[in-house]
């Protein structure tokens, strides 16, 4: 593990989400269910925020959090955006689906999931939980971070026809603060493989919450990162463990550093738009990036090719949905509606 966490020096920036409430009455908890999918028994964990679940939903949408994060981070934020579409639009029935990833959240204690723990694996995860539930296939797919990358790479399959052919293209994906490329930058303050070879170097068992958070703090870590470290955790008899695979996660962490969608975003296929996010305040962004970003942004199209559109969210550092949750919304609900409709 050590070998692996050194060889990624060359990390960008932090990649994780700190979580958030949610209130009950408008989320409905899932459990995994059986899948026939080859030497996998059960499907991902997630949650549905839909404002009103009598009703048949009119569209859905995906979404992903990053790295050592869980679809709960997510719960306040969707439940806005669920909130203000419906505003926007009435007739609209919108779904939000919070999946935790292959490895992260209470996907973490679910058999099945075998290596590679990367990139493609973790998007096919999302194709198997559509074709288990029987769901039509997403509309949006949103990814932070991490997840940014899931859902680049989702994409990707569905328009090979990677998952059969009957999967369905999303007609949009949003991409918060996460560089599509390699991330091979020497401008990195390595904070993500710290927290990582940190927890590495901690029992499997832990004392308290209180306990973690107050390490944290006296190895120099921020409060707010301490803290965020410490909501990962869950109750295990009189002590408490992670709610993450950590060797797992550092597999998909490197996934994560190593892949490039590019490709993708130079020829998206048609009808799909893919919305990148860069956060005004965020260190992961080379200029060499958003310039190139932005000339995809430009580049002229026909009416039915696929397009980038580029958003740079301002007062916000990588962590998007908490640093300027008014400003995203402003920025994400009206394309929302533009995605379904056109």
């Amino acid at each position: 593990m050590a070998a692996s966490l050194r060889a990624s020096s060359s990390l960008r920036s932090r990649l994780l989400s700190p979580s958030s409430g949610c209130s009950p009455c408008r989320l409905l908890l899932s459990s995994p269910v059986h899948s026939d999918a080859p030497h996998q028994t059960e499907t991902l964990a997630f949650d549905e925020i839909q404002l009103s679940p009598e009703k048949p939903p009119t569209a859905t949408a995906f979404v992903l959090h990053g790295l050592l994060g869980s679809g709960r981070n997510w719960r306040s934020f969707s439940r806005t955006l669920a909130s203000e579409l419906q505003n926007r639009s009435p007739s609209d029935e919108w779904r939000m689906v919070l999946v935790d990833l292959r490895n992260h959240g209470r996907s973490a204690g679910i058999k099945g999931f075998d290596p590679p723990h990367n990139m493609s694996t973790a998007a096919k995860d999302l194709a198997d939980l559509v074709k288990a539930r029987g769901w039509p296939w997403p509309d949006v797919v949103v990814g932070h971070s991490m997840g940014g990358k899931v859902a680049l790479d989702f994409a990707e399959s569905c328009s090979r026809g990677v998952y059969g052919e009957a999967a369905v293209l999303p007609k949009q994906l949003w991409v918060l603060d996460s560089v599509p490329g390699q991330v091979v930058t020497d401008n990195s303050d390595g904070e993500v493989e710290r927290v990582l070879q940190t927890l590495a170097s901690l029992p499997s068992s832990l004392p308290s919450r209180k306990w973690v958070v107050d390490h944290m703090l006296s190895l120099g870590f921020s409060k707010s990162l301490s803290e965020w470290i410490g909501s990962n955790l869950k109750k295990d008899n009189d002590h408490v463990t992670w709610a993450f695979d950590l060797q797992a996660a550092i597999d998909m962490f490197n996934s994560y550093r190593e892949r490039s969608y590019w490709e993708l975003l130079e020829h998206p296929p048609n009808d799909l738009e893919i919305s990148m996010v860069q956060a005004e305040r965020s260190d992961r962004w080379d200029p060499d990036d958003v310039q190139r970003l932005k000339a995809l942004a430009k580049r002229e199209s026909k009416p039915d090719a696929g397009k980038v559109s580029l958003h740079v969210l301002p007062n916000s550092g990588h962590w998007v949905h908490v640093d300027n949750p008014k400003g995203l919304l402003e920025i994400m609900a009206p394309n929302f509606l533009s995605a379904v409709k056109n």
